[in-house]
């Protein structure tokens, strides 16, 4: 009896302090709910001036700046204190309605939208440095004439001035939010080095990402700042559920200062919504699909982050009217490209992919090494889909889809390569970071994905069915950027241009209206 009593007193106490302290828990969460300050961040990443262009996802029609900024207007309106940033690529690669007036009507939209803080991606860097300088602070194109540039502040910690070893953009910002400092570090990914042609970025040095970004966290740290945001334009992907997170900022959270609590990627078009070593780590797909919602509560007496957690936002159409200011600019647009790229070149019967099949290859990105091939006179033709950014449609095609297929200032031009030069090259399509495959004209090639790279490629043979040979020499066409080494492929670097030929866009309108419909009416 006395042991039951004992016992019986043991488990009330133990009860009694299990209520105290749980009590006490739930106070001290209670008091500390009151005492921060909520912030909402919205994110926009990887535009590449979709201004009037409509997307599918998850089964709804979604995209399109007028719907885009009605859905942030609605989430601005929920929390006073919100930022808006962009995380890169909001340039480039555009379709007709901002690439023909060299991008800056995505500017003016982004100005619209009164974006706070952005940072450059890669593609910013298209035109080079100097044109980026000119959307961003403003400045004289000899076609458009005077532009104000933007209203957003930009950063960016690895982007280096050669001359002076000073970053381009500041490395960081401090933003107050009711007397509360958030600390924002731009960043951008070092793949620029391979996606972006030497001569556009021949004034600066993207250095390594992660001592730029703990380099900005340290000085933020020692001007009193606790919360921590990262703009990174640099990928990242992860599964709906926030699992099975990868891609190369994942792996760089590891290593990145504890006291950035979220990290905004960018750069590879995908999805993420996910935590790593405690970071917050999101991305909103692109193309102004949707757009990355995160709400921080900061401790007004620390500072410092307390939770964070996100969304990512489709755009879908129904439940929002477009914006009236976004599509007044955009009609003003519009009616400024006229007839001219409503003019039709040709009727397609059917869709004309640029998505790869398990070789790598497109119907698309075929046409496109057939028309170079032909323009150029060469034996064998090669394609990077890289330049391809949209399908042709069913139907009547016109310059405007072609625009927009292939927005690039990129041109033709003829090399010669020996056959044992276009091994060595091929096998540059391969490596440990990405796979540049490439769509061939002209030749046949039979390679072994398992092999170490390098050593993949088993057999070239000829249009004829008989084997590249070693010591010949063939003439091949290609893109510009292709052959000043785009997409990691170094070796093109050391060949000479033997002539040039024009836009592919272009070549690829000639051949379109020639063929089009003496062969596709008949497939």
């Amino acid at each position: 009896m006395m042991l039951f009593q004992r016992v019986a007193m043991l488990l009330l106490v133990g009860i009694l302090l299990f209520t105290t302290y749980h009590h006490a828990f739930q106070t001290h969460f209670t008091a500390s709910s009151n005492d921060l300050i909520h912030v909402q961040l919205l994110g926009i990443n990887d535009l590449h001036g979709q201004l009037d262009q409509y997307q599918q996802l998850q089964g709804k029609k979604v995209g399109g700046a007028e719907y885009l900024a009605s859905h942030l207007q609605a989430y601005q309106e929920k929390n006073p204190n919100t930022l808006l940033v962009h995380i890169g690529d909001m340039v480039g690669g555009s379709p007709p309605i901002s690439s023909l007036f060299n991008d800056e009507p995505t500017i003016e939209f982004l100005n619209l939208l009164n974006v706070n803080i952005g940072t450059p991606g890669n593609h910013e860097f298209d035109r080079g440095v100097a044109e980026m300088k000119r959307l961003i602070h403003g400045g004289y194109h000899e076609k458009t004439g005077r532009f104000k540039g933007a209203t957003a502040k930009y950063i960016s910690s690895n982007v280096l001035d050669k001359k002076t070893g000073k970053t381009v953009f500041p490395p960081y910002i401090i933003k107050k939010i009711n007397g509360i400092k958030i600390g924002f570090i731009g960043v951008v990914t070092t793949d620029t080095n391979d996606f972006v042609l030497s001569n556009s970025r021949q004034e600066v040095v993207i250095t390594d990402e992660v001592n730029a970004i703990n380099k900005s966290a340290q000085q933020l740290k020692e001007q009193g700042v606790r919360s921590i945001v990262v703009l990174a334009h640099i990928a990242v992907n992860s599964d709906q559920n926030g699992g099975n997170p990868k891609e190369d900022l994942a792996e760089m959270a590891y290593k990145v200062d504890d006291e950035v609590d979220v990290m905004f990627g960018a750069h590879n078009h995908q999805y993420a919504n996910t935590i790593v070593d405690d970071k917050l780590l999101v991305q909103a797909y692109s193309y102004g699909k949707a757009f990355s919602q995160v709400e921080l509560g900061i401790d007004k007496r620390t500072e410092e982050i307390t939770y964070k957690q996100a969304e990512i936002v489709p755009v879908e159409h129904e439940s929002v009217k477009p914006d009236p200011k976004v599509m007044t600019l955009l009609q003003a647009y519009k009616d400024q490209l006229g007839t001219h790229t409503g003019k039709t070149i040709g009727t397609l019967p059917y869709k004309l992919t640029r998505k790869k099949n398990e070789r790598a290859e497109s119907p698309l990105a075929q046409l496109v090494a057939e028309a170079s091939r032909k323009e150029m006179q060469a034996d064998i033709a090669l394609v990077h889909h890289g330049g391809i950014r949209a399908s042709l449609p069913k139907g009547d095609v016109t310059k405007k889809e072609l625009y927009t297929a292939f927005p690039f200032e990129h041109h033709l031009v003829k090399i010669e390569l020996t056959g044992k030069e276009l091994y060595e090259v091929l096998e540059q399509q391969w490596s440990e970071k990405y796979d540049a495959a490439l769509q061939t004209a002209g030749i046949t090639v039979e390679w072994n994905e398992l092999a170490p790279f390098g050593e993949r490629i088993e057999e070239i043979k000829a249009e004829s069915g008989e084997p590249i040979e070693l010591t010949q020499t063939y003439t091949i066409a290609l893109s510009n950027y292709l052959q000043e080494g785009g997409d990691g492929f170094s070796k093109f670097k050391r060949t000479k241009v033997l002539q040039k030929g024009p836009l592919v866009v272009d070549a690829v309108a000639t051949h379109f209206e020639e063929v089009n419909l003496k062969s596709f009416t008949n497939q």
